[in-house]
């Protein structure tokens, strides 16, 4: 197996040590890998969805982080066209963005990957829903 050095602040590492002592992980490592796979996984499932989709992305970071909001602004024009809204709130000390696309599978991935790899992001949430002509659901 590969080794990888990764650099991370203080208090998610801390988090990272409790999380795998909290539910008997072997070490940093397994509860990393698990994360990877989870992270990798997030869209799999959803891929087999064919046609349209709506899609809500909630993205949250730190209050007054300027770079952060440039960077989700730039993010926001680059996906003009599959973005229906978006709405920018202040909860607590955070920034929250609420962003609804209509886009095929794909485009939503990529614009939430590219959410998540923004440095400084805390926080990134998708929900999506199929927009066929049919509930596919099952569910009246």
């Amino acid at each position: 197996m590969a080794v990888v050095s990764l650099s991370m602040p203080e208090e998610l590492l801390e988090r990272l040590d409790d999380h795998a002592s909290a539910h008997e992980y072997s070490g940093r490592s397994e509860v990393v890998r698990e994360g990877t796979r989870s992270l990798l996984e997030a869209f799999e499932d959803d891929r087999s969805e064919e046609g349209p989709l709506a899609g809500t992305v909630t993205v949250r970071y730190d209050f007054g982080t300027q770079r952060i909001e440039r960077r989700v602004a730039a993010l926001r024009h680059e996906f003009d066209d599959v973005i229906a809204a978006n709405d920018h709130s202040h909860v607590a000390d955070y920034c929250l963005d609420l962003f609804v696309l209509e886009a095929e599978i794909d485009a939503i991935a990529s614009f939430v990957e590219k959410l998540r790899a923004i440095g400084g992001v805390e926080h990134v949430n998708h929900s999506l829903v199929p927009l066929g002509g049919h509930d596919r659901s099952g569910g009246g």
